[in-house]
């Protein structure tokens, strides 16, 4: 299958297992090895910051054995194993790692099952095992970027799973389990070995951006030393670890007012109210500065839930039409409570 010109970089391959991960079908008594060329395409793409999830047939209790005496379990953030409908294991695995189906891939050797997934989910691409060693030489499976916290993305997730485990056992409600987290977000100005990662999240930061724009290297430099603009990027991490960088704010002063070209939130962090948070800091910053908060806003297909963030936090629409809207904050009107369970370390004051 060739990729859609323009189609956004994959960011989760959901594989098939039997006769496609592995040699063979572990509820026939079999105890398939691993194709080598699925352990080289596995390693490379999980060094890309591409995760990995498992759709199989079979008994869930069976197919996890195996994968744990392969020392495969690991590679996996998810895994859906049964007999329902693949495309809805597809769906599920999405909703989990809070990623768009247009970002996720799916490897069968069974062309029935790709014919199925292309059917009911035709955002997601599809492709037969038999391209397993190619993959990670399609352009949909090669970001432009791989920085750290790529290397490190199966990582972050596995240790939000964690925190999923630990607050379905909290017992004292929503609100004390985000303060029992001791969650800390730092600010600071993006400094050049963190531009890679910035502009990463433009592209690949799609629900919670307020513009859905995208920001090259060179022009992130170039805003970053330029006087009239702010390049802030957010970090943060609670008492499980770091989450990494996690947000971008990119301001033009504007003479008297601080204009948000665009804010960005890491879907990973959406529950843990991180771009409240953010929000809410830079704009009693701006105010404390003598300065109007001003923010634009270009609708998207998934950005909703980003426009009601900037009400809640204050900003109110006073131009625009239906491709963009400029809202701002009035400096004489209360500002709406800002979220509790996060310390602001501002290290670009």
């Amino acid at each position: 299958m060739t990729a859609a010109v323009g189609a956004p970089t994959v960011k989760c391959l959901v594989w098939d297992l039997d006769d496609t991960l592995w040699d063979g079908v572990v509820l026939e008594g079999d105890d398939p090895a691993p194709f080598p060329s699925a352990l080289e395409t596995l390693a490379e793409l999980d060094r890309r910051g591409i995760l990995h999830a498992a759709a199989g047939r079979g008994e869930r209790s069976v197919t996890q054995r195996h994968l744990s005496q392969l020392r495969l379990a690991d590679w996996f953030c998810v895994t859906e194993v049964g007999w329902g409908a693949k495309s809805a294991a597809v769906r599920r695995i999405a909703k989990a790692l809070n990623i768009g189906l247009d970002t996720v891939a799916f490897v069968d050797n069974d062309p029935a099952e790709r014919a199925e997934v292309a059917g009911e989910l035709p955002m997601v691409r599809c492709y037969r095992a038999a391209e397993v060693e190619q993959l990670p030489g399609y352009q949909e499976f090669r970001p432009e970027h791989i920085t750290p916290e790529a290397a490190g993305r199966r990582r972050l997730y596995q240790a939000e799973w964690q925190r999923q485990e630990a607050e379905q056992e909290f017992t004292e409600g929503r609100q004390a389990f985000l303060e029992s987290l001791d969650l800390v977000m730092e600010l600071h100005p993006a400094t050049e070995a963190e531009l890679s990662r910035a502009s990463e999240l433009t592209v690949r930061t799609h629900q919670l951006n307020s513009t859905g724009l995208t920001y090259g290297i060179d022009e992130l430099r170039r805003l970053s030393s330029a006087p009239d603009h702010r390049v802030l990027l957010a970090t943060l991490r609670d008492r499980f670890g770091d989450y990494g960088i996690i947000g971008l704010a990119v301001t033009e002063l504007v003479r008297r007012d601080a204009v948000l070209r665009l804010m960005l939130m890491s879907c990973r962090v959406a529950s843990r109210g991180a771009g409240s948070v953010l929000l809410h800091h830079l704009i009693r910053r701006d105010l404390a500065a003598g300065r109007r908060p001003v923010a634009h806003f270009i609708p998207t297909e998934v950005n909703r839930n980003m426009l009601v963030m900037m009400r809640f936090a204050g900003y109110e629409a006073t131009a625009g039409d239906e491709d963009r809207l400029v809202l701002s904050v009035d400096p004489e009107r209360p500002l709406p409570q800002a979220p509790g369970h996060t310390r602001v370390i501002d290290g670009a004051a």
